[in-house]
C-alpha cells in the first residue's frame, strides 16, 4: 500500500522567521493526521534553521540542488549541504526550473543520480505545456521526461522516489486538471515505469499531482487509483489552508 504523500513547495517565499511560524503552526493544526507524509519545501535559506522543528510529523525538503558535491558553481547549493541541513527530499526539475533556468532532462537525471548518492529522496515533476496538451502531445512528451530523466536508475532508486505530474498549464493559474484527466495520466506514468523497471516498481513508486491544488479538490484527487499525493504550491503557503489538505 503506498502512503500518500503530501508536499509543500513554497518557491520564493517566506524569510527565515515566518518559515519557523509556518511550522510550528502547522505541527499544531495536524497533531496526529497520520494518514499521509507531509513534506514542507522552503527557501535554502530557511532550511537549517527549520531542521529542529521538522523532526516530527513533517519531513524537510529543498526544492532545487545542484548535481555536483561542491565546486565552482556560482549560486548553486549541493546535495552535502541540503543533507547536512537535514533534508529528505529535494524536488527536482520543476517547471519553472525547466522554463526560467534551461534546465533540461539531461540535468535532471544528474540531479536524480545525485539525490540517491547523498540519501535524498527525489521527487521528480513533469508535465506539458498548454500548447502541447492542446496538441494531443501530453503522453508523448511525459513519456520522454520521464524516459529520459530516469536513465540509468535502478528499479529500487525508483521504486523509492517520488514523480510529481504538474501540467504546466495548471500551475499557479487557478486551473485544475479534472481529477479523470490527472488521474489518466498518473496511470500513464505508471505504466511507463512498468515498461521500464517492471511492475513491482510501478506499483511501489508514489505519484503526485500539482497544479492549483486547494482544500476543495484535495479529496477528489486523492480518491482516485493512482494519485498518491499532491504537490502544493500557492495553497501551502498558509497553515491552516495546508492543513485542510494535509487533513483530507
Amino acid at each position: 500500500m503506498r502512503k500518500p504523500i503530501l508536499a509543500g513547495n513554497w518557491k520564493m517565499h517566506k524569510t527565515v522567521a515566518e518559515a519557523l511560524v509556518f511550522i510550528s503552526e502547522l505541527s499544531k493544526l495536524i497533531d496526529g493526521a497520520g494518514n499521509a507524509e507531509v513534506v514542507v519545501c522552503p527557501p535554502f535559506t530557511a532550511l537549517y534553521p527549520a531542521k529542529e522543528l521538522t523532526k516530527g510529523a513533517i519531513k524537510l525538503g529543498a526544492q532545487n540542488m545542484h548535481w555536483e558535491k561542491q565546486g565552482a558553481f556560482t549560486g548553486e547549493v549541493s546535495p552535502l549541504m541540503l543533507k547536512e541541513a537535514g533534508c529528505e527530499y529535494v524536488i527536482i526539475g520543476h517547471s519553472e526550473r525547466r522554463q526560467f533556468f534551461a534546465e533540461t532532462d539531461a540535468s535532471v537525471n544528474n540531479k536524480l543520480k545525485a539525490a540517491f548518492a547523498y540519501d535524498l529522496t527525489p521527487i521528480m515533476c513533469v508535465g506539458e505545456t498548454l500548447a502541447e496538451r492542446e496538441a494531443g502531445d501530453t503522453e508523448t512528451v511525459v513519456e520522454g521526461q520521464v524516459k529520459q530523466g530516469l536513465s540509468g536508475l535502478t528499479a529500487k532508486q525508483v521504486a523509492a522516489m517520488v514523480i510529481a505530474y504538474e501540467p504546466i498549464w495548471a500551475i499557479g493559474t487557478g486551473r485544475t486538471a479534472s481529477s479523470d484527466d490527472a488521474n489518466a495520466v498518473c496511470a500513464f506514468i505508471r505504466r511507463t515505469i512498468t515498461t521500464l523497471f517492471g511492475s513491482g516498481c510501478s506499483e511501489a513508486v508514489r505519484i503526485q499531482y500539482g497544479g492549483s491544488v486547494k482544500p476543495e479538490n484535495i479529496s477528489e484527487l486523492m480518491g482516485k487509483s493512482d494519485i498518491d499525493g499532491a504537490l502544493v504550491g500557492g495553497a501551502s503557503l498558509e497553515p491552516g489552508t495546508f492543513a485542510k489538505i494535509v487533513k483530507y
